[in-house]
């Protein structure tokens, strides 16, 4: 995996993230109607912060996958891996969460398909001290149920990643880069698990 290809993915990639979630979800035809995006005004002004913002964010995220040394090392450094685990492909996404779409990287690996937040979130502790943590989730590959490809159809470029776990939790992934790329490696390491 080439750290300059995902800088460039990074930087490039910045208008593909604007357009795809300009309409709320419920507006969507098809299965990806039960992904629980907020519809709120403010949650989708907050997806379109302005391009100098947002390049800064990728410069400063592509600064310190180069200062860490690699993505790899990026994916050791937010989660636990296990002997022999390789990384097979990052990719820039959206989780989509009930508080809205949340930007971050999609990390599919040989043990796990991982997710972790561009930026970190605001929480508070029991006795009301806030903290600021990256957003995570992990799903080891022998969970995964089933993976489904959706899109919106009025909106044929809007393509959506449903992942559904043994306990039927379900994951959606929009905004995907590399969408058929990235669903292909998905693929492939769910029947390799």
């Amino acid at each position: 995996m080439q750290t300059s290809s995902l800088l460039r993915q990074l930087v490039v990639g910045t208008s593909v993230t604007h357009g795809q979630l300009q309409k709320p979800v419920n507006r969507l035809t098809g299965p990806a109607t039960q992904c629980q995006c907020s519809t709120s005004t403010s949650k989708q002004m907050r997806l379109r912060t302005n391009i100098s913002e947002t390049v800064k964010r990728k410069i400063s995220l592509g600064a310190r996958i180069l200062r860490v040394g690699g993505v790899e090392k990026v994916f050791q450094q937010f989660f636990t891996t296990e002997e022999g685990e390789k990384l097979l492909k990052v990719s820039h996404c959206y989780l989509s969460t009930t508080s809205g779409p949340l930007a971050g990287f999609l990390f599919i690996s040989t043990y796990k398909v991982a997710f972790c937040s561009e930026r970190t979130v605001k929480v508070f502790t029991q006795n009301g001290n806030m903290l600021r943590i990256r957003y995570k989730v992990v799903i080891p590959l022998k969970k995964i149920k089933s993976m489904n490809q959706t899109e919106n159809m009025q909106k044929p470029r809007q393509k959506y990643i449903e992942i559904v776990t043994e306990d039927n939790f379900e994951f959606w992934l929009m905004g995907v880069l590399k969408y058929h790329k990235t669903f292909q490696y998905l693929q492939e390491a769910v029947s390799q698990a």
